[in-house]
């Protein structure tokens, strides 16, 4: 798996569990612990742009959860929400490092949710990409992912695409979770048929793929206090809510109803984005998350200066995010509310 600079990867083990985990030591000592998970068929990885954006207000961990990335499988197979939920709250405990500032994407948002509604106290703030909760009418875009979590599904798809090669699956991929596939670089294309060519070599890839889309299918039925949205009502810590606006996997149509579940909420909504918003448009995630932080912990004498020249980085390059102009006086085509 790629390092990019500035970042380490480490391996912690837990009874039954291993985890490789990604992280890039801070600007300075003393910074708050964060902790960001990806989410289905992603990986550490996916939070490397926003790691260097906060790299001057976090200490932050991005694992890979099991079964995913460089983590190999939980030894008792649990895929489920709640199993990848335990898998956090375990590494947690065991860092001692909590309460962390927990972001989380997409699936990792779901898992992020359940965290912070079952363990409160480990969880000082939470932004959430595009959470997977659950829709009534799903987007038709979204129905293929859905269809991982049939038994046999993976086993069919992968024969019906058994002549893609990682390109073109990396390709697909991308037009499905970007909004603009376009803003990727040659040199980022490449790298990440790369680590596509790696994953698909390991022997539980489809399983963990089909059992992952499966436990969260599975915790959209639960009913009751476990319900994702009840669950999200039981959440304390503040939190960020980003969605993008060309989102092919989570409607749009689903901020509204989150603004208004979670008690203290924030919403940041990205016209151009898909449903990476952490990789497509890094900048406005952390200046959102930034202004979150400040009202939660405060500006540490500490960071002010590095923040407020990364602040200044920002405002010159507002025109223009990672090579790719973008309309909106910020920039980001950003819109908060």
């Amino acid at each position: 798996m790629r390092v990019g600079a500035g970042e380490k990867l480490r391996t912690t083990s837990l009874p039954g569990l291993t985890l490789n985990v990604r992280t890039r030591p801070p600007a300075v000592s003393g910074l708050p612990p964060a902790v960001f998970l990806h989410g289905l068929g992603g990986c550490s990885q996916n939070w490397s742009a926003l790691m260097e954006q906060l790299a001057e207000r976090l200490d932050i961990e991005a694992p890979d959860l099991p079964g995913f990335g460089d983590s190999p499988p939980p030894d008792d197979g649990d895929y489920s929400i709640t199993g990848h939920a335990r898998a956090v709250i375990r590494h947690l405990d065991a860092s001692g490092r909590g309460p962390v500032h927990l972001a989380g994407n997409s699936m990792g948002g779901t898992i992020a949710i359940r965290v912070a509604a079952v363990r409160p106290d480990l969880v000082r703030s939470l932004t959430l990409v595009s959470p997977a909760l659950p829709e009534r009418r799903p987007q038709r875009t979204a129905v293929p992912t859905g269809l991982l979590a049939i038994p046999g599904a993976t086993r069919l798809f992968s024969r019906a695409t058994r002549d893609w090669d990682a390109e073109r699956r990396t390709r697909e991929l991308l037009a499905l979770t970007y909004g603009d596939p376009r803003q990727v670089s040659q040199e980022d294309f490449a790298l990440a048929v790369e680590e596509y060519e790696r994953r698909l070599a390991l022997p539980y890839f489809w399983d963990a793929l089909a059992r992952s889309a499966r436990g969260l299918i599975d915790s959209y039925a639960l009913g009751g206090q476990y319900s994702m949205w009840r669950q999200a009502e039981r959440v304390l810590a503040p939190t960020l809510l980003v969605y993008g606006m060309r989102d092919q996997l989570v409607s749009f149509r689903m901020a509204r109803r989150a603004s208004a579940t979670f008690r203290d909420s924030r919403l940041l909504t990205l016209l151009d984005a898909g449903h990476v918003a952490m990789m497509e448009y890094p900048g406005a995630v952390a200046r959102s998350m930034r202004e979150l932080l400040d009202d939660v912990d405060g500006r540490p004498v500490g960071v002010r200066d590095a923040q407020e020249a990364q602040q200044a980085r920002d405002g010159r390059d507002s025109r223009k995010i990672r090579g790719v102009p973008v309309p909106g006086t910020d920039g980001s085509g950003a819109a908060r509310g």
